[in-house]
């Protein structure tokens, strides 16, 4: 069997390492130099459409993983679906709830689904006018895909009025910041809830807590993700029970109402608020790095999974997860997510099991290629015991200016 798996991150070394056997031929689209001893990498980028179309053909695949935001967003699937390949991830039209969070507040709004008050902007004068009269802390957000940065807690006017000049005029994170949210900001402890779905179901993944700042104490800047684990301890049954009621069956009842096409992993990155659970954000895919956190933790065959989802066939798919706790440990480069250094020699143990994220080969040498470089996922029966083990391993790692968070699973 053949199978592609489209990305290069640590996300989808963890997609991989669940799927891989002997009798599938596994393609990673780009893939990076940490995972090429365990799939073929094509040296293809995400965006090139056309270019993994006629891969596609070539190699006759019998399965297509679209795993990162951007080619979900921009119809990846759409093209290969209608040129006759399976795919596992949504189509254009669902995957909008990640793409615009203005598109994804006005769904939330339209189905009463418990989510921050907000208002929308394109214009920076009008969005300056209204930050005079808000109150602080407020949250800023680019409404488009902006890597995980896109989002800016003003403590005060001036932070808010930085925060707009640069996604509105200066457009750090180019179209994605032509409109804008400004939104109350809510407190609370944070939960990522994944789930599979085929449009028609949910199946719902352990919750997770991923530390997102740079630092230690969640101080700094935020990430594409620190550290992860499961279970949250925060999250319990009675507040399993609200979820289900007010956000999940509400979210796949409004997909279903407006022929949202969604079969892929839906992501809820949800706050307890002291006004009840929230909606902070939807994903379209595998969060990074809750992938590397749950994915140790299913009992069943993912891909098997991931083609029931589009066969729309979930319902009838064993889903199970073990009970074990799981953390994992993301180890950057010193000064991500801004300066840091690249092309610094990696070692560790040839037995260490790791997911690699950012790297590549230089003159025979794994080096890092990027600011977040790898991570460590250990499971246990306790999370103490699974934090430990993480901690151990990760200290095998030896990278110049490497850098990780060392309060990762401290409660």
């Amino acid at each position: 069997m053949k199978i592609a798996i489209i990305g290069g991150g640590g996300r989808e070394h963890a997609i991989l390492k669940k799927i891989k056997s002997p009798d599938r031929h596994i393609f990673m689209v780009p893939g990076n130099a940490g995972m090429a001893t365990e799939a073929t990498c094509v040296n293809l980028s995400t965006s090139d459409t056309e270019g993994i179309l006629n891969f596609a053909k070539q190699q006759k695949l019998d399965f297509i993983i679209v795993s990162p935001d951007n080619p979900l967003v921009e119809g990846l699937v759409d093209c290969l679906e209608e040129a006759g390949f399976a795919c596992f991830g949504p189509r254009k039209c669902g995957a909008r709830l990640e793409g615009s969070k203005i598109f994804a507040k006005e769904f939330m709004q339209r189905h009463q689904i418990p989510t921050a008050s907000y208002h929308a902007f394109e214009n920076l004068q009008q969005a300056q006018t209204f930050l005079k009269q808000t109150s602080f802390p407020c949250v800023i957000k680019a409404d488009g895909l902006a890597f995980g940065k896109g989002v800016v807690i003003a403590r005060n006017l001036q932070e808010g009025m930085d925060a707009l000049k640069e996604m509105m005029e200066d457009k750090i994170f180019g179209e994605s910041g032509t409109r804008v949210l400004i939104e109350e900001f809510l407190e609370g402890k944070e939960v990522s809830v994944l789930a599979f779905c085929d449009g028609l179901n949910l199946k719902i993944m352990p919750p997770a807590m991923d530390y997102k700042k740079a630092l230690e104490g969640n101080q700094g800047l935020n990430t594409g993700g620190m550290g992860c684990i499961a279970p949250n301890p925060y999250f319990n049954e009675k507040i399993a029970q609200e979820c289900q009621e007010n956000i999940f069956l509400p979210t796949l009842k409004g997909m279903r109402e407006e022929n949202l096409d969604f079969r892929g992993c839906l992501y809820f990155g949800l706050i307890l608020s002291a006004k009840g659970v929230k909606v902070l954000e939807y994903n379209c895919r595998f969060g990074d790095p809750e992938a590397q956190t749950l994915l140790p933790l299913l009992q069943n065959d993912l891909l098997e999974i991931m083609q029931a989802c589009s066969k729309k066939q979930l319902a009838s798919q064993e889903v199970c997860f073990s009970t074990l706790a799981s953390c994992c440990v993301v180890l950057a480069s010193q000064g991500y997510p801004q300066h840091f250094e690249t092309g610094n020699p990696i070692s560790y143990p040839s037995d260490l099991e790791i997911c690699f994220a950012g790297v590549k080969h230089d003159q025979g040498k794994l080096v890092n290629s990027s600011g977040r470089v790898l991570s460590i996922t250990s499971s246990a029966p306790t999370l103490e015991e699974a934090r430990e083990l993480s901690y151990e391993r990760i200290a095998q790692v030896s990278l110049a200016n490497g850098y990780y968070r060392r309060d990762i699973a401290q409660i």
